[in-house]
């Protein structure tokens, strides 16, 4: 992530050591020198920076000290004595437990409102809606890439500077705590959940579970803050209060029979293919059409929470509709890409079962031969199997022409498939390189190809290989 040449407003070497309980080592004269940035990417480093050494599986940041010393860092945060240091350091116990300790610090120094968003499914479209949104009046910096675990927030949070005016972090967990750990890193002003799916079930054990950490998030809601909520979410629809105030709720249609009231909906829904969807938004006694340019309906419920993002941030209806018909998909998210008469729906960033089923949703509204391609889906516990069923079932009566899949759990979604929808021919093959041969005998101009999987499958290698010049 690039750093601008700013610096970072009263965060100096002596000021991040005592943040962090960290100890200085290097001359007086340099402890109040203001930083420009925070990385730990040595390419990265620009004069100013102080440079992050973080242990991973494969590389040790210890190992670049002397190289960033010559590329301008002003310092570095570092676990162990650096002996012949070009420059100051300062040394922790932990570099992963500093960073978070500094991003909170540091959130708590800016005169800036943060939108904090997580949910199973849909929390990096509903940050790009978001986004888009507030760009209409504010100076908005948003989460970049994968940014949004433990160690991408800090690396966010970082990138905050004095010209912004709003930030929309994304917060992605795991496991339980995990949320406790980014919330107090963000403290959001607004919190967004957008669903309670099922997704990392290995760790939480049920949508229950689910529903308990993330929710971990409101500890640390500002005290006069605002919980944005999906309302036609049955787990969601049961918080009605959030620190003794309502929630925000949003949702597609209004009835009596609603779990909750929701202050922001949408109706009149209609799919124009893979162009987006149309619908009618409701905003109390205000209503506006809106074009949204993101095939499938899940997109829908991404546009309302950026309104209630939006009114509660003081933007018009105007502004809201401009920020919602201005958005773009991003790189492996329902991103689609033309290439030799073929429409490639690139969705290989994750997968579970709640997105792989909207994914099929779309795929099914495109014109021509439809082929989906999926992989099998991680971090579902103990009835993983019976997942991956539940998709292949999900083809019944959805039209699609082809499904190729790859993966041990995806024999059980091609089975339950073969069964559900006789007219889908069905393939299971061994490899990735399978399936891109196997594509690159059947696939001609008119198609629409859908690729989908969890990230550890790698699929972005089929992307690349429908996509590239031939």
């Amino acid at each position: 992530m690039s750093q601008t040449a700013n610096t970072m407003n009263g965060m100096t070497l002596e000021h991040i050591a005592a943040v962090c309980g960290g100890i200085y080592v290097g001359a007086e004269a340099d402890k109040t020198r203001e930083v420009t940035g925070i990385v730990r990417d040595s390419h990265e480093v620009l004069p100013g920076n102080l440079f992050v050494c973080i242990r991973g599986a494969r590389v040790d940041g210890h190992h670049f000290i002397p190289a960033v010393f010559e590329a301008g860092a002003c310092g570095v945060l570092a676990e162990q004595e650096v002996a012949h240091a070009a420059g100051p350091y300062i040394r922790v116990a932990s570099t992963l437990e500093a960073i978070q300790k500094i991003a909170a610090a540091y959130r708590r120094e800016l005169g800036i409102k943060v939108v904090g968003i997580t949910g199973s499914v849909g929390k990096t479209s509903t940050k790009e809606m978001i986004a888009s949104v507030l760009q209409q009046k504010y100076h908005a910096l948003k989460t970049q890439k994968n940014y949004n675990n433990e160690i991408g927030l800090p690396f966010t949070i970082f990138q905050i500077r004095s010209e912004h005016q709003v930030a929309v972090l994304e917060m992605g967990i795991s496991d339980f705590g995990e949320m406790h750990r980014l919330a107090a890193m963000a403290q959001p002003d607004i919190c967004v959940i957008t669903n309670i799916g099922l997704c990392h079930l290995e760790h939480l054990g049920n949508r229950d579970g689910i529903l308990k950490a993330k929710t971990e998030c409101f500890a640390h809601l500002a005290p006069d803050g605002t919980a944005v909520l999906n309302g036609d979410d049955d787990k969601l629809g049961t918080l009605t209060t959030v620190n003794g105030k309502p929630a925000v709720f949003y949702g597609i249609g209004k009835s009596a029979d609603d779990l909750t009231d929701k202050s922001v909906y949408a109706t009149d829904v209609e799919s124009i293919g893979l162009s987006g969807i149309r619908a009618r938004i409701h905003n109390g006694a205000e209503s506006f059409c809106v074009t949204i340019p993101l095939a499938g309906k899940h997109n829908v419920y991404n546009a309302l929470a950026a309104v209630c993002v939006g009114e509660a941030m003081g933007l018009t209806a105007w502004e809201i509709k401009q920020g919602i018909e201005n958005v773009s998909a991003i790189g492996g998210r329902s991103h689609l890409i033309e290439k030799d008469g073929v429409t490639v729906i690139d969705d290989c960033y994750n997968a579970n079962p709640v997105s792989v089923k909207a994914s099929i949703d779309v795929l099914a509204e495109a014109p021509g031969r439809k082929i989906a391609v999926l992989g099998d889906m991680g971090e579902l516990g103990e009835n993983e199997t019976a997942f991956h069923a539940m998709v292949g079932e999900y083809f019944r009566e959805k039209g699609i022409d082809v499904l190729l899949c790859t993966g041990e759990l995806s024999k059980e979604l091609a089975a339950a498939a073969r069964l559900a929808s006789p007219s889908t021919q069905v393939f299971h093959v061994k490899e990735k390189h399978d399936i891109c041969h196997q594509l690159a005998q059947i696939k001609k101009p008119g198609d629409t190809i859908l690729v989908k999987a969890s990230h550890f499958m790698k699929f972005e290698e089929i992307v690349t290989f429908l996509t590239a010049e031939q």
